[in-house]
């Protein structure tokens, strides 16, 4: 095997869903897939209103020696659309306003990313929102930048829009594949300077990024969609089985320890 040029550019892809929330894979299966693909540095296990797969991920990565660096993060449900929080170590509540949501994410030292902007539903930021909070007087509610490509329906909608917005208000590309699938992960990234979460970090705020990745195609999304609603029926099996035994059991989140309730991660 020939080994790869050691200034070759990162790769990220850092909006990754699993089976504790609408994902199809559970947090295993995702890391030990891109572990063997080999293509990326860094993912962040994204899972909506919550953090605990991520945390079990990053740690489960860590327990196994894995290449691939995870970071821990959330995507949030807010009143002004869905926002990407990376590099979290606490949930951050939904439903509050997106300003507020943002200033959450950086009270913890996160990226706050508002994902698949521009699209006319209430899971988009709009461009007059984003506006507003980029020219804030108080830099702690302004994103540091946008989802520039994410090759879901929503994404697609909004791309030209996105890319258009980001060179105006000059903020960093960022490509993520809002995988909901294993296979998925990696079909979006972003490429930066480095190999590590510091130098991705780094590269969001040089505007030294670039995303990259093919959009989903609707054969694809639409069984995506049905392995979603047979997971939805085996959740609602494993939580109505844990409490009619009274066991301490529930639906599978995805990790070791992820059945126990409350969940608790266990190192294999």
């Amino acid at each position: 095997m020939t080994a790869e040029p050691m200034d070759r550019l990162g790769r990220a892809d850092l909006h990754v869903h699993t089976w504790a929330s609408d994902g199809t894979d559970s947090v295993v299966d995702v890391l030990e897939h891109v572990e063997a693909e080999g293509f990326l540095d860094l993912v962040a296990i994204t899972d909506h209103e919550r953090i605990d797969a991520a945390l079990a991920g990053r740690a489960y990565a860590g327990d196994h020696g894995l290449r691939v660096a995870v970071v821990v993060g959330e995507e949030i449900t807010t009143r002004g659309g869905h926002l990407l929080g990376l590099f979290l170590e606490q949930r951050v509540p939904a439903w509050k306003s997106l300003e507020w949501s943002i200033e959450a994410v950086h009270d913890q030292g996160g990226i706050a990313i508002p994902t698949h902007p521009f699209v006319p539903t209430h899971l988009c930021a709009q461009g007059w929102v984003l506006r507003r909070l980029l020219l804030a007087d108080n830099p702690a509610v302004r994103p540091d930048t946008i989802e520039t490509f994410n090759p879901t329906a929503l994404g697609k909608w909004g791309h030209a829009r996105a890319q258009r917005f980001a060179r105006e208000h000059d903020l960093a590309f960022v490509g993520n594949s809002d995988a909901h699938i294993k296979s998925a992960v990696g079909s979006a990234w972003t490429t930066f300077p480095g190999r590590t979460a510091g130098d991705y970090r780094a590269a969001i705020a040089a505007r030294s990024t670039q995303h990259h990745g093919t959009f989903h195609g609707s054969v694809g999304q639409v069984g995506v969609y049905g392995r979603q609603l047979r997971k939805y029926a085996r959740d609602f099996s494993q939580e109505a089985a844990g409490r009619i035994r009274r066991d301490g059991t529930g639906r599978d989140l995805g990790y070791p320890g992820g059945k126990e309730r409350p969940p608790l991660y266990r190192g294999e």
